[in-house]
């Protein structure tokens, strides 16, 4: 039996993180727990719920209640993840969904969850397979919708976890959680403060046995089909911000330096695009 909670207006102190609270804001809420973030969409809330995440509420349109719950617990029941239980679920007229910051962009239901605490470097990378393992480095990617493709990709193409330096975009924002289609809860990931990227973050890579291929265009930079790379034991994969790319350090001090071969007149993909060739041939795809 559901909780349902049918609105007349959005004035309660318990629909500020649909209503009220930024990105920002949902990532301080409850503090000195870990924060809430809004997952949009069926298919998103249950791929969080399956990964362990806790609703505090959801919000459902009323001309859709029926479908998106019917969805949710579809979804639940087939992967045997616990139910929605007293969880509230405030349904929403279409009059007053008009006030939601938005709303024209809803692709259904709306939860807002507890975040949960991430894991150091050290123990992150502790916790990869211990063969042939591929992670991917996200180094000052701001773009929202470039973090979900790319996690998209990581998750359909053999990375087995992902590192976002703290200067990129949160992969629990709405817009990457959507764009992502909730993979951004099937792929192992954690932060690391960019400060200490920059510092020793690669050093730490390599005295746990990682070679790194950072994505760049240099004198001496490989195709990412380059045999050698296949041989590698444990790769990291490093990308760079949209605009300026990755930092000089970063490629000074990796391994290698890899680039996607193209047309003549054309240097480079939107990065999102660049991680699905890269994953696609250096990922485990084939489990190798």
């Amino acid at each position: 039996m559901h909780n349902l909670i049918f609105l007349s207006n959005l004035d309660g102190a318990d629909l500020d993180p649909y209503v009220r609270l930024n990105e920002a804001q949902l990532l301080h809420a409850c503090e000195p727990n870990s924060g809430l973030f809004i997952a949009e969409s069926p298919k998103v809330i249950e791929r969080a719920l399956r990964a362990g995440y806790r609703p505090a509420s959801l919000l459902i349109e009323e001309k859709v209640l029926e479908r998106d719950l019917a969805d949710i617990d579809h979804e639940m029941t087939v992967n045997q993840t616990t139910g929605l239980g007293q969880t509230p679920i405030y349904v929403i007229n279409s009059e007053l969904i008009r006030q939601l910051r938005g709303y024209n962009l809803l692709r259904g239901a709306l939860a807002a969850m507890y975040r949960v605490k991430r894991p150091d470097l050290t123990s992150f990378l502790a916790s990869m397979p211990s063969e042939h393992p591929r992670i991917a480095i996200l180094e000052n990617i701001v773009n929202p919708t470039n973090i979900g493709a790319i996690f998209r990709s990581a998750a359909a193409l053999g990375i087995d976890g992902v590192i976002i330096t703290s200067d990129s975009a949160d992969p629990l924002y709405r817009r990457a959680s959507r764009v992502s289609m909730g993979t951004v809860f099937q792929v192992p990931w954690t932060y690391v403060d960019a400060k200490i990227w920059q510092s020793e973050g690669i050093n730490l890579l390599h005295q746990t046995g990682y070679q790194t291929a950072a994505m760049a265009l240099r004198h001496n930079t490989v195709s990412i089909d380059d045999p050698k790379l296949d041989k590698v034991d444990k790769l990291a994969i490093i990308l760079g911000s949209e605009g300026p790319g990755l930092k000089e350090k970063t490629i000074v001090d990796s391994d290698f330096t890899i680039k996607i071969p193209m047309a003549a007149g054309v240097d480079s993909l939107n990065v999102a695009a660049a991680s699905a060739l890269a994953f696609w041939e250096l990922g485990n795809r084939l489990k190798k």
